[in-house]
């Protein structure tokens, strides 16, 4: 017994005067239980930071258990009567032990394995099968170790960020998410999208580390713009080429679905299967696509004319100089708001009337294609999840899985 005593004290990593007392195995249960003690007569360090000095042992709490890697097929756990310290500076304190972090159920080689399970596995469900522990046990291994990198996190070289939206649950309910667009991380999320929470996801950052950043890529939302001149008023604000596609994009299908309607009332299936050939980036046109559009362009259609305005808008963002990118801008909003076509104008005075945060692309070259990817992720994270009823727990898997964060203990 006092090797197998020494072999678990060297796999625990316990420092004398820690010892395993004893270990029991349960054959039945396929259990195996590590009694570890702090011996009698000596003296134990205060665990109050910044003391550390040694005083007599006041009382021992009640037995604790922690859950412990495996050993072979069996559950392991260490198990243990802490000792309280008796400092005469600040008295009664439960000290430290070598094998856990404060008030966890689990040793430190437990969560770190824990974490690799976590981070590998598709679903917190599917992660708790592996390590044989319960679903709130898992989540919170999560959120400690969320924790422990939020803690951790450095900021100093951030200079640019992202704000984008995301849908929680179904319905008009949605989550803010900041994103690090330099280091390709979310940095923090918060339950709704008005100007309130989007103030609130600022003040997740330090003030000095706000004061830094250059500049902040984010859709033409207006309670976004309002958040970021409050909170960070000297950076500037870069509407994202991508967002405005989306715009340029949703103005083409408006002009398709009215156009298709008038063609169908007059019995002409003209535009019947032809949406995505629209909608679809031309380089990734299909042969079938390539062939449906050379079909069309003929015809002297309305979404053709509103599909060209779109197409024609893509050199802009090439610009060097403000000036010329402006004279252009002049020109293809003369055309797009006399194309007769309602969505394009609609669309062509809403890029107007946001134009100096298209100017500022020019400048900063950014983008929200990192929190584009980012989304994606948070989607694939919700889905195997099948959805998440408690926004925190949606913001932790967030921030364990897309945070870069250092989680381990």
């Amino acid at each position: 017994m006092g090797e197998l005593q020494a072999h678990y004290g060297l796999l625990l990593g316990l420092v004398p005067p820690w010892a395993v007392l004893k270990v029991d195995l349960d054959l039945d249960g396929e259990r195996v239980v590590i009694d570890v003690e702090y011996p009698p007569g000596h003296e134990v360090p205060c665990p109050e930071p910044g003391c550390g000095r040694f005083c007599k042992v006041r009382d021992h709490r009640d037995e604790r258990t922690w859950r412990h890697l495996d050993t072979m097929q069996f559950e392991t756990q260490v198990r243990c009567r802490v000792p309280r310290s008796d400092c005469r500076v600040h008295g009664v304190k439960t000290i430290a032990v070598p094998w856990a972090g404060p008030r966890s159920q689990f040793t430190l080689l437990f969560e770190r394995f824990a974490v690799d399970i976590l981070l590998g596995a598709r679903s917190i469900r599917k992660a708790q099968e592996i390590l044989r522990i319960s679903w709130d046990q898992a989540q919170r291994i999560q959120e400690i170790a969320v924790a422990r990198g939020l803690a951790r996190r450095e900021l100093d070289e951030l200079r640019y960020a992202g704000m984008d939206e995301k849908n929680f649950r179904h319905g008009q309910s949605y989550v803010s998410v900041m994103t690090d667009l330099d280091g390709g991380r979310v940095l923090d999320v918060v339950e709704g999208r008005d100007q309130a929470s989007a103030e609130k996801l600022w003040k997740t950052l330090p003030a000095e580390q706000c004061e830094q950043i250059q500049a902040v890529a984010l859709d033409m939302w207006d309670p976004y713009m309002a958040a970021a001149r409050v909170c960070v008023p000297q950076a500037d604000q870069v509407h994202d080429k991508f967002h405005v596609a989306k715009y340029l994009t949703k103005a083409v299908d408006d002009v398709r679905k009215k156009e298709h309607r008038e063609l169908k009332g007059d019995g002409s299936e003209l535009l019947t299967g032809t949406k995505y050939v629209w909608l679809t980036n031309r380089e990734n046109w299909s042969d079938r696509q390539r062939a449906a559009f050379r079909d069309l362009r003929e015809e002297g259609l309305k979404v053709g004319r509103a599909w060209a305005i779109k197409e024609a808008f893509a050199p802009f963002w090439d610009y060097v100089y403000e000036g010329a990118a402006t004279t252009f801008f002049g020109r293809w909003y003369f055309w797009a708001t006399h194309s007769r076509l309602k969505p394009v104008i609609a669309t062509a005075r809403t890029l107007k009337r946001h134009f100096a945060g298209l100017l500022t692309y020019l400048r900063h070259r950014i983008t929200n294609a990192v929190t584009e990817g980012l989304n994606s992720k948070i989607q694939m994270l919700k889905s195997n999840a099948r959805g998440f009823r408690n926004f925190e727990h949606y913001r932790i898997s967030i921030l364990f899985h897309c945070g870069k964060l250092a989680l381990y203990p």
